[in-house]
């Protein structure tokens, strides 16, 4: 035993010692080219442009969360989720060919200085913004908390040119929790948008007001979060399960990488019967509290399979205030699984292996139940939500139809309409649903039906393998009963549209807080968690192992 180890220490010294001088080897070559390169290349060369290029190119080869900030701002502002701006989301319009504000946040400078829909950004300080891009206006908007510009935009409806004094403040990307409130039935409803620093606290506020107001059970809404913190993850947890209880562990190569997160505090309620509403886009420390959530038997997951973020990735400084985001752990979950749904593979920035459902592992929750592995968490109660037809997309996306239908007819909807009704009550009705879809086809809106699309690729394959000409007749005759009609599709999609309209004019009205009440009236998912919380015998039996 004791030769054994003596002859494999000096191989391993000897592997470490070959490393190392690759690594030398090869940063010494890259330095020597780019020099050569600055040198006698015909042209002057950008070396940020030129070695970002080249650093993001490596790091592509890694996973999609190593990542490098020349400027450290840029990382704080991910990590923290606050920036120094205004508080609008903008967008670039075609029709207007130049960039526009789409809405502005509630309790923001954009909402103080009057701000609204479709306001035209003409020029920031003395910097024209005609035609430039959103990148462009954006990097302009935002700036140190604190800082005065002054911004002139002309508005659609009276075709007015205004100035406006503004001054940046700190301001969150998104509102943490754009709204909380009472659902009927002594069930309460959290909708929590990231886990950025302080929103477990805010969380616990909520809870807490919501409790007074009689809440008896819970829906915690995470889906379309992210993710962010795992300590704001733990804490979170901590609100319905005692202290002492480990929510997450990282494992990585290095032992400074490895963090337990442990609950540490009383909890407020380990007994309200709790449903977490999940979907493809809940990610990284979402998954960590409803993972912890479900292997600690706790929660009810309802909604779709979760996006399956499994790494952990910490700051790192580099020279000249720049930074890199990189990943250098695993997490588990209580129950020792850890939900990580890719193996991303070195060498090829194209490859990624999707872990398959038959080589994942079974675990156990706290009472027994199976749960697995890889690819994120499976909810323990699957139920879809409704999916738009493609005409909404092309009708909401900005950058698809140079008429900006949608847009324009709600700008001037705002304008004929200075209130509506409360956004858990108000919808346009038949005649506004009417005047919007004349428009439309007045106006030339089109979009590319996913059926035709199909079609053609289908074609093209059949005319590629020899099989069109035979098929033409069946082939042409099915093409002219999938021929584009706006009208008819606008007619049979009506009721989808309207909920679109409805939706995005409340979020000029009442803001995203409005935005979540309303569609709360129409959420499929969220019907099944209240249906889910009024069966006490369902929800217990959840969370019992199956019988054999």
């Amino acid at each position: 035993m004791v030769a054994l180890v003596m002859m494999v220490s000096p191989l391993k010294a000897q592997k470490e010692q070959d490393h190392n001088f690759e690594v030398a080897k090869n940063l010494e070559i890259f330095n020597a080219l780019y020099r050569q390169l600055d040198m006698l290349y015909v042209d002057t060369l950008d070396a940020n442009r030129m070695v970002g290029t080249g650093i993001r190119a490596m790091l592509q080869r890694l996973d999609p969360y190593t990542a490098y900030y020349p400027k450290a701002s840029e990382l704080k502002s991910f990590i923290t989720g606050k920036y120094g701006g205004i508080g609008a989301l903008i967008r670039y319009n075609l029709k207007q060919k130049t960039t526009v504000i789409d809405e502005p946040y509630e309790n923001t400078p954009a909402q103080e200085a009057g701000l609204k829909k479709g306001d035209v950004i003409l020029s920031i300080d003395d910097t024209t913004m005609v035609g430039k891009s959103v990148e462009y206006v954006r990097e302009h908007l935002r700036g140190e908390a604190g800082t005065t510009f002054v911004l002139k935009i002309r508005r659609p409806s009276t075709n007015k040119v205004m100035q406006m004094k503004i001054t940046r403040r700190t301001l969150s990307i998104m509102p943490t929790i754009p709204y909380y409130g009472m659902q009927g039935d002594g069930i309460g409803y959290i909708c929590l948008t990231q886990f950025t620093e302080g929103c477990a606290q805010e969380v616990r506020r909520a809870f807490v007001d919501l409790k007074k107001q009689g809440m008896r059970s819970l829906v915690l809404d995470l889906r379309n979060n992210g993710g962010g913190s795992e300590l704001e993850a733990a804490q979170l947890v901590n609100i319905f399960v005692p202290r002492g209880i480990t929510i997450a562990s990282n494992r990585g190569k290095l032992k400074r990488a490895n963090r337990d997160y442990t609950t540490t505090v009383e909890p407020i309620d380990t007994l309200m019967p709790v449903v977490v509403l999940v979907n493809d886009d809940t990610a990284s420390s979402s998954e960590i509290t409803s993972g912890a959530l479900q292997d600690l038997d706790r929660a009810v997951i309802l909604g779709t399979r979760t996006y399956g973020k499994g790494l952990v990735q910490i700051p790192v400084d580099l020279p000249h205030n720049a930074q890199m985001k990189v990943t250098t752990s695993r997490y588990y979950i209580p129950s020792g699984r850890c939900i990580q749904a890719i193996n991303y593979k070195q060498g090829d920035a194209a490859y990624q292996e999707h872990i398959p459902d038959s080589l994942t592992k079974v675990f156990h929750t706290a009472h027994g139940r199976e749960v697995r592995d890889g690819g994120g968490i499976t909810p323990d109660l699957v139920v879809k939500a409704d999916s738009l037809p493609n005409i909404a997309y092309y009708l909401s996306a900005s950058g698809r139809d140079s008429t900006e239908t949608l847009f324009d007819y709600e700008v001037d909807y705002l304008a004929a309409h200075p209130t509506i009704a409360p956004a858990s009550e108000f919808e346009i009705t038949d005649a506004d649903y009417e005047d919007f879809k004349q428009r439309a086809i007045a106006n030339g809106f089109t979009y590319d039906p996913e059926s035709n699309r199909a079609m053609k690729a289908l074609k093209k394959i059949m005319e590629f393998e020899g099989y069109y000409e035979e098929a033409r007749p069946e082939f042409e005759a099915l093409e002219k009963k999938l021929q584009h009609d706006l009208a008819h599709d606008l007619d049979l999609h009506k009721e989808t549209l309207k909920k679109v309209i409805s939706a995005d004019l409340i979020a000029a009205y009442y803001y995203q807080g409005g935005t979540v009440e309303y569609s709360l009236r129409h959420d499929k998912q969220m019907a099944a968690a209240r249906e889910l919380l009024r069966d006490e015998v369902r929800y217990r039996q959840l969370l019992r192992p199956q019988e054999p």
